[in-house]
C-alpha cells in the first residue's frame, strides 16, 4: 500500500501530532494527497516547550489545522510512580484524550506516526496502538525512518533532520518518582547544553546529579568544554557528570 492510496481510503483523520520527524511528514502527506487530517498536540509536563514551538510553526508552514490539548499526566499515580511500563500507561492516557476529542470534533479514524523501523518489541506504548485501533499509515505502507528523512527533505520539511526525542520522563530512572520539579530542572539543563551547539544529547536524573550522554561525534568537544558546561548545569543540579558511555 502506498500512502496515496491510505488517505484516498481514508479522507478524515485525526493525527496524534508531536512535531517530530514522523508525525510531520504525516501531516504534510495527507495535505499533499487531498485527506483532511486535524493535527493533535497534547501538551504534557513531559514535553519540553521547543516541541510545541516545532509542531505549531510545522503545522503552520503546512496550513494544517492544529488542535492543542493540556493534559496533565502527574495527576495519575500509575505514571507518577514510573514503573517500567510506564510508557504504557502514560499512552494509554494521551490517546484516550485525543480519542476522545477527536470524536467529539467529528473525526472516527486516529493514525500516528510510528515507522516500519520502529520495533513493537522494545516500546511498550505500542500496545496501546493496538489496543485502541490506532492506525500507523507509515508503518502499515512499510515506510522507514531513513525514508521518511528522506522524504522530508524532498519536501522541504525542516523537521526533515530533526533529532528523534525521548519524552523529559525517561530521563528519570524507572522506580523513582517523577516531579514536576525534576523535569523542568533536566529541561532547562538540555537547553542549556543545545545553546553550546550540541544535538541528540540527554540529561540523565542520577540520584540527584546530572549525567550527560552524547553522541559519539560530540562526545570530544563536550569533554573539552567540561568545565563551561559544569558551570552552566550547576545551577539545576549540584553535580555534573559526563557519561563515557557515549549514546
Amino acid at each position: 500500500m502506498e500512502l496515496s492510496d491510505f488517505f484516498l481510503k481514508n479522507q478524515r483523520a485525526a493525527l496524534a501530532f508531536s512535531g517530530g520527524t514522523d508525525s510531520g511528514y504525516l501531516l504534510y502527506a495527507a495535505g499533499r494527497y487531498g485527506a483532511r487530517v486535524r493535527a493533535y498536540y497534547v501538551k504534557t509536563p513531559f514535553q519540553p516547550a521547543f516541541e510545541l514551538e516545532d509542531a505549531r510553526r510545522l503545522a503552520d508552514e503546512l496550513h494544517a489545522e492544529l488542535a492543542v490539548i493540556e493534559q496533565d499526566v502527574l495527576n495519575d499515580g500509575q505514571i507518577v510512580s514510573n514503573p517500567p511500563d510506564r510508557c504504557y500507561y502514560c499512552k494509554k492516557a494521551i490517546f484516550s484524550n485525543i480519542i476522545s476529542r477527536a470524536a467529539s470534533d467529528g473525526f472516527t479514524t486516529v493514525i500516528d506516526g510510528t515507522n516500519a523501523s520502529d520495533d513493537a518489541e522494545d516500546r511498550p506504548g505500542m500496545r496501546v496502538l493496538a489496543e485502541m485501533g490506532v492506525v500507523s499509515p507509515l508503518r502499515l505502507c512499510g515506510i522507514t525512518k531513513d525514508e521518511v528523512r528522506a522524504r522530508s527533505k524532498e519536501a522541504g520539511l525542516f523537521t526533515w533532520d530533526k533529532p528523534a526525542y525521548a519524552c523529559l520522563a525517561t530521563r528519570i530512572p524507572s522506580g523513582t518518582r517523577i516531579e514536576y520539579d525534576d523535569l523542568r530542572r533536566v529541561e532547562a539543563a538540555e537547553k542549556e547544553l543545545a545553546a553550546f551547539g550540541f544535538s541528540d544529547f540527554r540529561v540523565r536524573f542520577f540520584h540527584g546529579a546530572a549525567r550527560l550522554q552524547f553522541p559519539g561525534a560530540q562526545f570530544a568537544s563536550a569533554a573539552e568544554k567540561r568545565a563551561a558546561i559544569a558551570a552552566a548545569l550547576k545551577k539545576y543540579f549540584p553535580v555534573v557528570l559526563i557519561d563515557t558511555e557515549t549514546r
